[in-house]
């Protein structure tokens, strides 16, 4: 019983002493924030008023400190007699309200500091972290003395000298407040970046690609006589001159002897196994590439005995499918050599009889990719194991139209080693692999490809579908340095990836969906625009936009598109051609290697969405050097994105050319007049479709 007495009262005696602990803390705090607040009016005085320096402010803040502490001590004793003389009911009493954290002493006090803690809530934030970090040491150095009373009692001089120190303490910690602060560090975050300018990636090329030979862009400052090319056969050159070919174009006097040259040993692999190297061509539209590869096939067929199917081309549309079979057939007449057309314009059955009777009739085939892949897979006696030359015209769009699964066909009918009999071949071909002993021991006609277009593909990963074998590339598309006044070089087109013909102007109208008819029609009546190859997107915009030009009259107009049969289009083209069709409203049919002769405008009435499609566009006119003009009726919603597509192709010196609105309304009442005789005209064209 006696120990549970000691322990409880010893346990309030602790209390009662941490409840002083807490009050030393809570005036310490008291008295920091009125110091805090003190100095921030001392400061504002300063800059306002100037008065006495700081040191002498600061020592007076000193002495008043010392005689608050002091007071504050002789305070703090008196309650200690006062808790002594208590009773045991009275001493529980105050225990409990010390442990809720109330006293009689701090009730008086919270009073007095209410007041004070709403003035000093307005102090700065740093004061009041300072304030803080004092509070927690000065509150470990009175846990520290409360221990040390609750474990032996010492007298009043130890007391009162430990009480000097900490005083003292506190002094110095204050006058470390009132001290002129640093400037604050520079803080240095980890992992942060420094922002760099992202550096553009170089696509990383092979090798074919990286170093082309270079073609001359400049087609009449570049002529070369047929005679100074070397290696062409006479009777061709008699053949060059009666078409009245006195001279080559650049592509045309680099690409010939290369085909030749890869030729010089006739239909097989040369010595040691030597295989021709393939050759891609990209040059600018009317250029000359049929020519550059017609004179050589046909130069290194000359010789032939035995008729097989020796060249094959290919090409994406039945029109520029027959604009180079009879390319082939002028100059191959009067040589022996058979030329065949398969693109679908005639039956089946006969097209098979042109191509095997017996044996082969063919030399060179020319043909669309849908049509040959029917005669590989379904025509007896159609070989392609003697195949010289494979020769894919406008290359890219055969890749882009998912035409490559034709070209395989072609590969793998081309690599056959056994007759439909089963017997073998007297000459196997190999695919182009490792050079061996066992490779070379029998003769072997190589597969050579030639591919052609103005917008060639750079991307090798398309290219590497081709298979080509250790291709060479010949191309216009390069940095062209020119010389300033000043005797410096600077390097122009850059960042071209097209070339365009020479002497083609460029121009685009902003407009919007209602005036584009009106501006056509301004164009053909008002400016007297003649022989013009105008373009839509489809070949429902086609037929409408020739019925309104139709209906508002005054101009000799047609359309050319892939809803009309074969002889009409061939018929229109050629009236074009001879100028009693002033305008021609096409599809993109005729944007793809037609040569159009006589085109001396190209209005796109509707923008193109890709830059191949504008390049083949525009380069139906200014053809073989001469001179043509390209207008673009834009959309206002699509001027930016517009030029922004032909400035990332390199194109930048095309022309704004706006139409005023009062030059339009001269047309507007016939055009409206117009408007009502096409709705007619369409309702009448629907009625025979359900009849």
């Amino acid at each position: 019983m006696a120990l549970f007495c000691i322990q409880r009262y010893g346990g309030e005696e602790q209390q009662e002493e941490g409840a002083e602990a807490e009050e030393r803390a809570r005036v310490l705090l008291e008295r920091l924030r009125q110091q805090a607040k003190a100095r921030q009016l001392r400061k504002q005085q300063e800059e306002g008023e100037g008065l006495p320096s700081s040191e002498h402010q600061a020592g007076e803040g000193k002495r008043k400190r010392e005689s608050e502490e002091q007071s504050c001590a002789q305070g703090q004793k008196k309650p200690k007699k006062k808790q002594q003389s208590r009773s045991p009911s009275e001493e529980s009493s105050d225990t409990e309200q010390a442990a809720d954290g109330s006293s009689p002493s701090k009730k008086k006090n919270r009073r007095k500091s209410q007041g004070q803690e709403k003035r000093t809530e307005e102090d700065s934030e740093e004061d009041i972290k300072e304030n803080r970090s004092n509070l927690n040491k000065s509150s470990k150095r009175k846990r520290r003395d409360v221990e040390t009373e609750g474990a032996e009692p010492q007298p009043k001089e130890n007391t009162e000298r430990a009480e000097d120190e900490s005083r003292k303490e506190e002094l110095t910690l204050t006058a470390s407040e009132e001290e002129p602060k640093p400037p604050p560090s520079s803080f240095m975050v980890l992992g942060d970046y420094d922002i760099k300018p992202v550096q553009k990636v170089q696509p990383f090329l092979p090798q074919w690609l990286a170093q082309p030979k270079l073609l001359q862009k400049r087609i009449k400052d570049n002529l070369i006589p047929i005679g100074d090319v070397p290696g062409i056969h006479p009777r061709l050159l008699k053949k060059l001159q009666m078409n009245g070919i006195e001279s080559f174009f650049p592509v045309q006097a680099e690409v010939i002897p290369a085909i030749l040259q890869s030729a010089s040993h006739g239909y097989l692999v040369g010595q040691g196994g030597h295989r021709p190297r393939d050759i891609c061509v990209s040059a600018p539209t009317g250029s000359g590439k049929t020519l550059s590869f017609v004179i050589p096939i046909v130069q290194v067929l000359l010789d032939r005995v035995v008729c097989q199917v020796r060249a094959l081309v290919v090409l994406p549309t039945k029109e520029l499918a027959q604009q180079v079979s009879k390319v082939f057939n002028i100059y191959t007449d009067g040589t022996g050599l058979k030329v065949v057309l398969i693109t679908g314009q005639k039956s089946f059955a006969k097209e098979q009889e042109m191509l095997v009777q017996k044996s082969s009739l063919a030399d060179i085939v020319v043909a669309t990719p849908g049509r040959l892949k029917d005669h590989i897979s379904q025509t007896p006696g159609f070989s392609l194991a003697q195949l010289r030359f494979l020769i894919v015209d406008e290359a890219d769009r055969m890749i882009d139209d998912m035409h490559q699964n034709c070209l395989n066909q072609i590969v793998k009918a081309a690599f056959q080693t056994e007759n439909e009999s089963g017997s073998k071949m007297l000459f196997q071909r190999t695919r182009p692999g490792p050079l061996t002993a066992a490779s070379s021991c029998y003769p072997q006609i190589p597969l050579q490809k030639l591919l052609f277009s103005a917008t060639l593909t750079q991307d090798p990963e398309k290219l590497q579908q081709l298979d080509l074998f250790q291709p060479r590339l010949f191309t216009s598309v390069y940095s062209e340095k020119k010389t300033l006044g000043d005797g410096t070089e600077t390097e122009q087109d850059t960042n071209k990836k097209y070339t365009l013909p020479e002497g083609l102007s460029q121009c685009y109208v902003p407009c919007d969906l209602n005036s584009k008819p009106l501006l056509l029609l301004h164009f053909m009546l008002t400016k007297k625009f003649t022989r013009v190859l105008c373009f839509t997107n489809s070949r429902e915009a086609s037929h409408r936009l020739f019925l309104l030009v139709k209906a508002f009259g005054g101009v000799t107009v047609a359309e050319f598109s892939s809803r009309l049969p074969p002889n009409e289009r061939q018929r229109t083209m050629k009236e074009f051609e001879q100028g009693k069709i002033q305008l021609l409203i096409s599809t993109d049919a005729t944007a793809r290697g037609i040569d159009v002769r006589g085109v001396n405008y190209v209005i796109n009435y509707d923008a193109p969405q890709f830059i191949r499609t504008y390049i083949h566009r525009v380069g139906r006119t200014a053809r073989a050097g001469k001179v043509g003009v390209a207008f673009s009726l834009v959309l206002r919603i699509q001027e930016r994105r517009f030029l922004r597509m032909l400035k990332d192709a390199g194109i930048q010196d095309i022309k704004k050319q706006p139409v005023k609105g009062n030059s339009l309304k001269p047309l507007v009442q016939q055009y409206e007049e117009a408007l009502c005789k096409l709705e007619k005209t369409v309702k009448n064209e629907r009625a025979q479709k359900r009849a």
